[in-house]
C-alpha cells in the first residue's frame, strides 16, 4: 500500500480492516515486530510552504530529511533540533523522512538548548485510524479540539494516526561551532563538568561524555559571540583540567558522531537508551555492567552497549528514570519490551487516546507493547 496523496491515504484507511505497519523511509527498526501490511508513506513528499522571512516551513511527511536540510541551508537556516542518523547504529538502510522523525520525536545533542522535535512543531496534519483527516485547525474534514495534536503525534510512533504534513518553526543556522574538550575525566567528574557548563550563562548547545575520548561542550552562533563565550566557558571548566578547543569542521564532525552514536555502529550487542537525572547517571551506569557507554544531554541520556539478551531494567531495578531497548534481535525484542512500561494512570490515558484516534486498532498494533 503506497498512497500518492492524503485523500488516497484517507480512503485506504477508511476501508482497511487489517493491521498496518506504517513505514516512511525504513531507517528506524525500533519496537516489537508484529504482522501487518506495510503502508508506505514515502510518496507523500514535498515542501508545501517555505517562508524564510517568517522562519516557517510546512512539509509533507514523506519528504527526505536531507532534502529539507539542503533547502534550508540555501537561506542559512535549520531545524532547531538535530536529526540523528541512526542507520549505522541500527544496521538499517533507506532514507530518513521527516514523518519518521516526528513519529519518533527524534532529537540529538541540541535538545539541552533547543528542545525536542515536538518543541519545533507548530502544526500537524494526519489521517486517523478511521480514515478522517485531522489538523490543528483551518479548512479540514475534522478539527479535533481539546487535544494538543502536536504533542500527541510527536513520539506516538504511528499509533494514533498517519502523518501527512508538519509545520515547523526555524532558526538561523550557526555560523561558527566550537567544541571545548576535557580529557581523562571519570563518569562522575564528567557529569559535574557538564552540569557546570550547562549552568553557565554561555548558551551551551551540547554536553557529552565519550569515555576514553573526552568530555565535550559545544557552543554555536555568530563567530565573535562564539569566541567570547568559549573563552569564558574555558575558564569555568579549568577546574576540571586543561581545556582543548575543536572548531568548525572538526567540531561538527565530533558532534555528528555523538548525535549518531557512531561509537556503537557495527559492534555486537544490544543498545539501550537510559533517560535519567544526570546526577544519577554515573551510578546507574556502574550498576548496568555495560560494555560501552556514551553520555549525552549532560548525562540526562546515556547510550549503553549491553551483552545480547540482557534485561537492563531488571538489572537496574527500581530507579528514577526509564530505559528503552533501541537495538536487539527479534528474539530479544519479543522477550523484553523495547519501550518502558507506563504507570497505570498514564497507560489508561494512552489506551483512551488510541481508542479515540484508532478505535479499530489497525495502526502499528503491538509496536509499543
Amino acid at each position: 500500500m503506497k498512497p500518492q496523496s492524503e485523500a488516497e491515504l484517507a480512503e485506504m484507511l477508511r476501508v482497511c480492516t487489517d493491521p498496518l505497519r506504517i513505514r516512511g523511509g525504513g531507517t528506524r527498526g525500533v519496537g516489537r515486530s508484529f504482522a501487518g501490511k506495510v503502508l508506505d508513506t514515502s510518496a507523500l513528499n514535498g515542501i508545501t510552504l517555505y517562508e524564510p522571512g517568517a522562519l516557517t516551513l510546512v512539509v509533507q511527511a514523506g519528504t527526505p530529511v536531507a532534502e529539507i536540510t539542503a533547502t534550508l541551508a540555501t537561506e542559512g537556516q535549520h531545524l532547531p533540533f538535530e536529526v540523528p542518523d541512526l542507520r549505522g547504529l541500527l544496521g538499517t538502510e533507506g532514507v530518513s523522512t521527516i514523518g519518521g522523525v516526528v513519529a519518533a520525536n527524534a532529537g540529538g545533542p541540541r535538545r539541552v538548548q533547543a528542545g525536542a522535535c515536538r518543541d519545533a512543531m507548530i502544526g500537524v496534519r494526519f489521517v486517523d485510524g478511521e480514515g478522517t483527516v485531522v489538523k490543528n485547525g483551518g479548512r479540514v474534514m475534522k478539527n479535533v479540539t481539546g487535544y494538543d495534536l502536536v504533542k500527541l503525534l510527536a513520539g506516538s510512533h504511528g499509533t494514533l494516526g498517519v502523518l501527512t504534513e508538519v509545520a515547523f518553526k526555524l532558526l538561523p543556522a550557526p555560523g561558527a561551532v566550537v567544541s571545548l574538550c576535557l580529557a581523562g575525566l571519570d563518569d562522575a567528574r564528567a557529569v559535574a563538568a557538564m552540569a557546570a557548563a550547562l549552568g553557565s550563562p554561555f548558551e551551551v548547545s551540547g554536553a557529552a561524555h565519550w569515555p576514553g575520548t573526552g568530555t565535550f561542550l559545544r557552543i554555536e552562533g555568530f563567530a565573535q559571540s562564539v569566541a567570547y563565550r568559549s573563552g569564558r566557558l574555558a575558564r569555568v571548566l579549568s577546574e576540571f583540567g586543561p581545556v582543548e578547543i575543536e572548531a568548525d569542521d572538526a567540531a561538527r564532525d565530533r558532534w555528528a558522531a555523538i548525535r549518531d552514536v557512531a561509537v556503537f555502529a557495527g559492534r555486537a550487542g544490544d543498545v539501550w537508551c537510559l533517560s535519567v537525572r544526570p546526577s544519577l547517571a554515573a551510578g546507574l551506569v556502574a550498576r548496568s555492567g555495560a560494555e560501552a557507554r556514551l553520555y549525552d544531554w549532560g548525562g540526562g541520556r546515556v547510550w549503553l552497549l549491553m551483552p545480547e539478551g540482557t534485561d537492563l531494567r531488571a538489572r537496574l531495578g527500581v530507579h528514577d528514570g526509564h530505559a528503552t531497548l533501541v537495538r536487539a534481535n527479534a528474539a530479544t525484542r519479543a522477550a523484553i519490551a523495547p519501550f518502558p512500561p507506563e504507570p497505570a494512570p498514564l497507560a489508561a490515558l494512552t489506551a483512551a487516546l488510541r481508542a479515540r484516534f484508532d478505535p479499530r486498532g489497525i495502526l502499528n498494533p503491538g509496536l509499543l507493547a
